[in-house]
C-alpha cells in the first residue's frame, strides 16, 4: 500500500561527521576567504557542507537528487528545491571535530501556489559537538510542478548599509555542489537545467546566497554575534548574472539581509544578533 507524504511526519534521521580541517579549506577556497585552522570555529553556515549522508548512483532520482521514499516522502511527478528555513546559532562548532546532525520530519503541508499545488516539508535538524547543541535549524523544502520560473520581482530594495558584489561563475557553482555533495542537476547540467525544469541557465543554490549574505553581514560587523537567522528564497539567481548581497541594520538586534540585482530582489533574511562577549 502507498503512504502518503503525511506519513512521513516524524521520521529521523542521524548523521556523523567530522569537521575536516582540508574540507573547511575547500570551502574557505571556494569563497576566497583565509583559511582556518584546526580548533577554530566553523564560519555560519558552513556547517551545510558536511553531514552529507552518499549514496551510490542507483540511489538517485532523474533530477540527481537522492531520490525520495527514504526519509524525504516521495512528490510523483514534481521537482524539489530548498526554499527556505531558520537557523538558530547556539555555539559555534570546532573544526577538528567530530560532530553530529539528528534529523526529523517536522511537518508536511500541501498549499496552492502560481504554478498548482505545491507540497512543503520542514525538516528539523540540531548539531551537537562534546553533548553541547550547537545549531538548531528547520528547512522548508518545497515540491513542485515544473514551471517557467519567475525571473524578476517588482519590488523596491532597501537602502543597504553594506553591499558586495558577487558574479557567481559555473567554476563557483560547481564548487559548491561539490563541497555540499548536492546533485541537483539545475546547478551544473544546462541541457536538463532548460529542457526539464524550465530555468533560463544554471541555477545558484539557495544555501550559497543564504551563506553569502550573512558573511557578508559579519564581515560588516565584525563586533557582533550572529544568533538566529530566517531566509526565504524569493526567485532564481542564475550563473553569470552578477548580484548583490547586502543587509542594514533594521531595529535594536536584529538585521535585514538580501541578494538582489537589477531584476529587483531575489532572497531575503533576517537576522538577529548580539554584541561579541
Amino acid at each position: 500500500m502507498s503512504r502518503s507524504p503525511e506519513d512521513w511526519i516524524g521520521k529521523q534521521e542521524s548523521c556523523r561527521d567530522r569537521l575536516d580541517p582540508s574540507h573547511a579549506a575547500r570551502i574557505a577556497a571556494m569563497l576566497d576567504r583565509p583559511f582556518p585552522q584546526e580548533g577554530d570555529a566553523l564560519a555560519p553556515l558552513w556547517h551545510w557542507a558536511f553531514f552529507q549522508i552518499p549514496v551510490p548512483p542507483s540511489g538517485t532520482g532523474a533530477d540527481g537528487h537522492i531520490a525520495p521514499g527514504g526519509f524525504l516522502p516521495k512528490s510523483e511527478g514534481n521537482t524539489r528545491m530548498w526554499a527556505g528555513g531558520r537557523v538558530q546559532f547556539h555555539q559555534s562548532l570546532t573544526i577538528g571535530q567530530s560532530a553530529r546532525r539528528e534529523s526529523r520530519i517536522k511537518a508536511v503541508n500541501e498549499k496552492n501556489g502560481r504554478s498548482g499545488k505545491l507540497l512543503f516539508v520542514t525538516v528539523k535538524h540540531e548539531y551537537r559537538q562534546n553533548n553541547a547543541l550547537c545549531l538548531s535549524e528547520e528547512q522548508d523544502i518545497v515540491y513542485k510542478a515544473a514551471a517557467a520560473p519567475r525571473l524578476s520581482l517588482d519590488k523596491p530594495v532597501a537602502e543597504a548599509r553594506w553591499s558586495q558584489p558577487v558574479t557567481p561563475s559555473p567554476l563557483l557553482l560547481f564548487r559548491y555542489s561539490a563541497i555540499t555533495f548536492n546533485g541537483h542537476r539545475i546547478h551544473y547540467d544546462h541541457p536538463y537545467t532548460t529542457r526539464e525544469e524550465g530555468y533560463p541557465d544554471l541555477v545558484v543554490h539557495g544555501p550559497l546566497i543564504a551563506t553569502l549574505m550573512v558573511q557578508a553581514f559579519v564581515d560588516a560587523n565584525p563586533g557582533l554575534r550572529a544568533v538566529r537567522l530566517s531566509y526565504r528564497g524569493l526567485r532564481p539567481l542564475t550563473v553569470n548574472k552578477s548580484f548583490r548581497v547586502e543587509g542594514r541594520l533594521a531595529h535594536a538586534g536584529k538585521a535585514e539581509l538580501w541578494a538582489a540585482n537589477e531584476d529587483g530582489p531575489a532572497h531575503e533574511a533576517e537576522l538577529e544578533f548580539e554584541e561579541k562577549k
